[in-house]
């Protein structure tokens, strides 16, 4: 097992893999922003080194300055957690060239995933379905481009080939805007990602967003744990994720974990990963993979009982996983709730201190945060301050329990979207579960 590991992130996932890393005998460096000096995770590492200023590009998305820092602390590995770093093939290439391990898959397939075209070829390779499209990039043709929409059939949608995170995307419902749609998009597509490659496919009217959480080691093991719902969502942003997913069947489950499991052995996957779906009328539609942590793990590790950051650094390590796939019994069911701090009706960020606070608790009740009584909130970074997370033997008595939980959290001195949350857990359609990816912004018009 590594000797030292540098936690290349901050907040809450910071925090989440340095306790991991303690219960492995694993000593820690944290990496921070001037910004963030006064990170619990950073309070609490062995070592701590400022990376730079508080803005993310000259800092938390500084390749050079991350690699430094394992330089200087004589460290093994780099852990990135989820977002900036996480997702980079090129970071992933330059920590391994500078002799150190990074704590994901290898390059070569954070580069095959990343790339949405490239990915969804890979898994059709692999025999996992996927949504009706272009099967590959649009080409500059109109009359090529208008005929792929016909035989797709209206509505369609136009991502980036590069996109993500709920970015880079547009749908078309009439003929008469494709065009008009495919060049906007492409031109977007440049700007924020670098790479103006857009493709097509077919827009479904109401499907449930369901993924697939895999382990793969490098011996040639690899299980699954079963599915999580992510269908509660805002501008394709999570907002409430739950495992197992209501009303799958445990046919659909096997197959589909099964098809996931072939799909990693084809691209030789190393590492956590999550395998996102759209899922409608019985049938899942491969959208894209996620070749990290999830924001999300934590209700697949209280249904599972497996510790998937500790896996992560096993497998990094290069030990076989803990687990076969006849080890995994899913008991109960799990619902977290995002925590941010932004108005909950303009969903506007809002940054500053916190004056009070005080976490829920109970039975079955997790919550995953980096914050406390007289922190700060700072406005550089994603405005997420923590999960809560309500686990019991039934679906019922855990949405009971998450219920009582957002009652007790007290968070003052800056609004939180904690009353979004508990009309969420008393929405009729949301208590009987299977809500598709719409819902939410049509019910409560979230635009």
């Amino acid at each position: 097992m590594f000797d030292k590991v540098v936690i290349a992130n901050r907040g809450e996932i910071a925090l989440r893999i340095l306790r991991s890393c303690r219960e492995l005998g694993i000593r820690t460096v944290a990496v921070y922003s001037q910004a963030d000096r006064d990170q619990k995770h950073v309070l609490l590492a062995d070592e701590s080194v400022c990376i730079g200023p508080a803005s993310s590009t000259e800092s938390y998305l500084s390749i050079p300055a991350v690699i430094s820092a394992a330089e200087v602390t004589d460290a093994v590995a780099i852990h990135p957690g989820y977002g900036f770093l996480s997702e980079n093939a090129d970071f992933a290439e330059r920590v391994e060239e500078s002799g150190f391990v990074f704590i994901g898959p290898r390059a070569e397939t954070i580069r095959l995933m990343g790339d949405k075209v490239s990915a969804i070829k890979a898994m059709k390779e692999a025999g996992v379905p996927c949504v009706p499209g272009s099967d590959g990039p649009l080409g500059e043709d109109p009359d090529e481009n208008i005929r792929i929409a016909r035989e797709i059939g209206y509505p369609v949608m136009i991502k980036a080939s590069g996109g993500g995170g709920g970015r880079g995307m547009r749908v078309i419902h009439a003929e008469a805007s494709l065009l008009n749609a495919i060049s906007l998009t492409k031109n977007e597509a440049q700007q924020a990602f670098g790479n103006s490659a857009v493709y097509m496919e077919k827009y479904l009217e109401h499907p449930r967003h369901i993924e697939i959480q895999v382990l793969a080691d490098t011996h040639g093991n690899i299980i699954h744990l079963g599915e999580r719902d992510c269908s509660m969502q805002r501008r394709n942003q999570k907002v409430i994720e739950e495992c197992p997913a209501p009303g799958l069947t445990d046919k659909e489950r096997k197959k589909i974990g099964e098809r996931c499991i072939e799909a990693c052995k084809r691209i030789n996957y190393r590492g956590a990963g999550t395998f996102e779906f759209l899922y409608e009328n019985g049938e899942f539609f491969f959208i894209e993979m996620n070749t990290r942590v999830q924001v999300e793990h934590p209700v697949t590790e209280m249904v599972s009982g497996v510790d998937i950051v500790k896996e992560q650094l096993r497998i990094a390590a290069g030990e076989k996983l803990t687990y076969k796939q006849s080890d995994i019994v899913m008991r109960g069911h799990a619902i977290e709730c995002r925590l941010n701090a932004e108005d909950p009706e303009t969903f506007a960020p809002c940054p500053g201190t916190i004056k009070h606070y005080h976490p829920a608790g109970g039975p079955g009740i997790r919550i995953d945060t980096h914050i406390y009584q007289g922190y700060t909130v700072p406005p550089y970074y994603d405005s997420m301050i923590g999960k809560l997370i309500a686990c019991a033997e039934t679906r019922e008595l855990a949405l009971a329990r998450l219920r009582q939980a957002l009652a007790e959290v007290v968070i003052d001195g800056i609004k939180t979207n904690i009353p979004l949350h508990q009309k969420l857990v008393e929405d009729a359609a949301f208590i009987r579960g299977g809500t598709d990816i719409h819902y939410l912004e049509h019910k409560f018009g979230l635009r």
